[in-house]
């Protein structure tokens, strides 16, 4: 189940851009590069995409959003196994084949089709397929078969170590270097950077598995989640297409006692025909580096934190990363913008990886085994008795699980440096005509909404002409303005813009 690449690029001496690891953060941070024109290099030691261990299954409507920015947002959908519309429910149950608890639906913001709350709604996809998709996108950017050993950072540039599989090194000059390069992350070891945080003492064992007819058999309808809470073996349930194949989380189970096919028969409820695939033991950390950059060096995605994967937000946190340092460092190398600019990337993203991982540790909090009752697997009679308490528990305590647009869509950079006051938030999103956005209307640089014979419009595309900041105009009559960064995050609004965007982009 290995996807193969086209031939990896040859190694060049020298690089804008030198990106460590090409997992979806490193490979959205060239792609986001690559929509301004910058050149990169990913150093990435594997070969192919392996779907046996997905990790990541969700990808939220923002990062559907960012993938649309870049013109993959329908490759995506077109190749996923399971289409937006197939289902946005969430099933609680007491075993995959027994009965139902309660549901929970609109889940991860698979309901938002044509709503103008968001451009694109979330999407399930296993991790690789995304992976494949950005791999394709960075085209010969992409070095695999490579890994960075180490770098050395001084005023100009940086000098990274890199070795290939059968041992050959070599060094690659960069200009700058972003660290993509996971929980054992080299880059945040040579700036000096630590984790800070700590490791959940709950056991998990994930299995992807192979079960033929089992979807035939199921009560219960299509569903992201079959969560089911059998005191004797708690657990997630889901399908990675719509064919054979699914996967599955026991929770409270160490790898040493795990009996990979037992766990399957109890999750199902039924000693089903089941060929295991792959096992994946884990435990969930609650984890964000104590500073994210040097001068020259910046950590994304799990090199910068790592959160539990309750609520579906690890992988697209490390998306956001992506872009924010991406279009900040493509303003640095065109030259429109002073190096100054990049000091504001840990200032903006820290934060919100910080409140993603509490999020996600409150999700944590109320997982299968709390929910679970030993009546639920009684007759119908104690099932019953039971089952409205449950029911009342799992909606109090995993709506916001499965409904965290606030967190997704609402994140703001409100007090950043480069953020006028009373801004920062993501632009709000409406549909222009059928099939276009908002979104569609704003250039890959700065972008400014609203009505253009308000006074303050004028003085902005003077300042962008001097300061030579690529700039788009979207006249919308009547409305006011909004500043828009490439990242369409709005940087200013109001009537009066005085210096908004020399603040924008480091220069005030």
């Amino acid at each position: 189940m290995d996807a193969r690449v086209p031939e990896s690029a040859p190694v060049p001496e020298s690089v804008p851009v030198l990106i460590a690891g090409g997992g979806p953060v490193g490979l959205a941070t060239a792609v986001e590069l690559a929509h301004h024109g910058v050149r990169s290099l990913v150093v990435e030691p594997r070969e192919t995409v392996s779907w046996l261990r997905p990790r990541a299954k969700t990808t939220s409507a923002r990062s559907m959003e960012l993938l649309r920015r870049w013109g993959l947002a329908e490759t995506v959908r077109a190749r996923a196994p399971l289409a937006v519309s197939w289902s946005d429910q969430a099933v609680f149950v007491n075993s995959l084949l027994g009965r139902e608890i309660t549901r929970i639906g609109g889940c991860f913001g698979l309901d938002l089709t044509g709503s103008d709350l968001a451009a694109e709604p979330g999407q399930q996809a296993p991790q690789p397929l995304v992976e494949e998709v950005l791999r394709e996108a960075a085209g010969d950017a992409l070095l695999t078969g490579w890994q960075v050993t180490g770098l050395r950072e001084d005023a100009d540039g940086v000098t990274v170590g890199i070795v290939s599989a059968d041992g050959e090194e070599r060094e690659v000059r960069a200009q700058y270097v972003v660290g993509c390069d996971g929980p054992r992350s080299v880059t945040r070891a040579a700036i000096g950077a630590r984790y800070e945080g700590r490791q959940d003492a709950r056991p998990n064992f994930n299995i992807v598995f192979r079960a033929p007819g089992l979807a035939e058999r199921m009560p219960h309808g299509p569903a992201v989640h079959y969560w089911v809470l059998n005191p004797a073996q708690p657990g997630i349930v889901g399908r990675l297409d719509l064919k054979e194949t699914w996967w599955c989380i026991a929770m409270g189970v160490r790898a040493d006692d795990a009996d990979p096919v037992g766990l399957i028969h109890n999750l199902v409820g039924a000693g089903v025909e089941v060929e295991i695939l792959a096992t994946d033991p884990w435990s969930a950390r609650m984890l964000l580096a104590d500073r994210y950059a040097s001068e020259r060096v910046f950590l994304a995605g799990d090199a910068a934190h790592q959160n539990p994967p309750f609520g579906g937000h690890g992988f697209n946190t490390g998306v956001g990363d992506a872009v924010n340092i991406g279009w900040k460092l493509a303003a640095v190398l065109h030259g429109w913008a002073p190096a100054g600019l990049l000091a504001s990337y840990e200032a903006e993203r820290r934060p919100i990886a910080a409140d993603t991982i509490e999020a996600a540790a409150a999700n944590m909090a109320t997982l299968a085994p709390e929910l679970a009752d030993p009546a639920l697997m009684g007759d119908e009679a104690e099932f019953e008795r039971v089952r409205p308490a449950v029911a009342e528990a799992v909606l109090r305590t995993k709506d916001s699980e499965f409904h965290s647009l606030d967190l997704v869509l609402g994140y703001t950079y409100e007090g950043s440096p480069i953020v006028s006051t009373g801004a920062g938030e993501r632009l709000p999103h409406r549909w222009l005509g059928p099939g276009e956005s908002l979104y569609d209307r704003l250039g890959p640089g700065f972008s400014l909404v609203g009505d253009q014979r308000s006074p303050g419009a004028a003085a902005l595309v003077a300042q962008a002409r001097e300061l030579g900041v690529p700039f788009q105009v979207v006249d919308l009559p009547g409305e006011p303005l909004a500043l828009v960064r490439p990242d369409q995050h709005v940087a200013w609004r109001g009537e009066d813009p005085g210096d908004a965007l020399r603040v924008a982009v480091g220069a005030a």
